[in-house]
């Protein structure tokens, strides 16, 4: 008790001494000090009322953050893929830009139809009037927003949000990118699959875990991969040939043909006559059955001007014996 005692006068002390310095909320050293010799903790106390703050403080401090704008003040529509069915787009169109169409069109504008309108561009480079075909969407003068079916994967979508006249014309207003719909299933193409010898890959393998050629380990662990690999029981689940179950002994070789090169990533081309899509690099990889007998392949390609063009015709002879 008269340890608190104490304490209570020393507090008492240190108040008169804060209101006495100009209402500072600082607390004397030398009272610090007195308080820490004559108490055991009472600066550990201090500094652990200190140490934690309430986050409201924070927010109060900082202030609460900004939310996004409704609007950027800008002309864009976005189009962007959903799933191999659906495509989703996005738009805004700047107060100005509205108001000059309603000055341009007077009595037609509010006659008008808010329109997507819906291009197929799959394999050609699209300049607004070469679209394999196309539908309209009607849309709510409010819409900022909309889901597209487009009725069949593994094509290409542009968008244009524009006015439909009473007497038929379409006023575009905006134009989106072009985005490609995937395949709904497996793809058809296949990359390039690159093989190395089992005595290599072994080495690697092994040099990976530390198993060196020299150490014991080390062949004891290629003698078993080696086996592992020449195992009959073992198959490769992509490869296309099955053992026949009433044979005991049988053997079958066939063969493919991988196609694969690169040009302008505009460019049009095609493989043996028939249209091709490019990566967005300007790549691309195709897959043919290599059948016995002589094959031309021929791959041309014609740039996005139709002012220059190149062929090459790789020619590949296949002699099973």
């Amino acid at each position: 008790m008269a340890m608190l005692r104490k304490i209570k006068e020393k507090l008492k002390k240190i108040s008169q001494a804060d209101l006495s310095a100009k209402k500072t909320k600082e607390i004397p050293k030398s009272s610090e000090k007195e308080i820490t010799k004559e108490v055991p903790g009472a600066r550990e106390v201090i500094v652990e009322q200190a140490k934690f703050f309430h986050p409201e403080t924070a927010c109060k401090r900082g202030g609460m953050p900004q939310e996004l704008p409704v609007r950027y003040d800008q002309d864009r529509i976005v189009l962007q893929v959903r799933d191999p069915w659906w495509i989703h787009a996005y738009w805004e169109v700047k107060g100005s830009t509205m108001d000059r169409l309603r000055n341009e069109l007077k009595d037609d504008f509010l006659k008008a139809r808010r329109i997507l309108r819906v291009y197929d561009v799959s394999s050609i480079i699209f300049n607004g009037s070469n679209a394999h075909r196309f539908f309209d969407i009607q849309i709510d003068q409010l819409a900022t927003s909309w889901y597209i079916d487009t009725q069949g994967p593994d094509k290409s979508w542009c968008v244009d949000y524009g006015l439909l006249l009473s007497d038929g014309r379409f006023i575009l207003v905006l134009r989106s990118n072009i985005v490609h719909t995937p395949l709904e299933g497996p793809s058809w193409i296949s990359d390039e699959e690159w093989m190395i010898p089992e005595d290599m890959f072994a080495r690697l393998y092994g040099m990976g875990f530390g198993l060196g050629r020299s150490s014991l380990v080390g062949k004891a662990w290629q003698k078993m991969v080696k086996g592992a690999i020449t195992s009959p029981g073992i198959t490769s689940g992509a490869s296309p040939i099955r053992k026949a179950q009433e044979r005991k002994f049988w053997m079958a070789v066939d063969c493919e043909l991988i196609i694969y090169g690169a040009t302008e990533s505009d460019a049009k081309v095609t493989v043996q006559g028939k249209p091709i899509n490019l990566r967005p690099d300007g790549t691309f990889t195709l897959r043919f059955a290599l059948p016995n007998g002589k094959q031309a392949i021929t791959v041309r390609a014609v740039s996005a001007d139709n002012l220059e063009e190149s062929t090459i015709t790789p020619i590949v002879n296949r002699e099973t014996k």
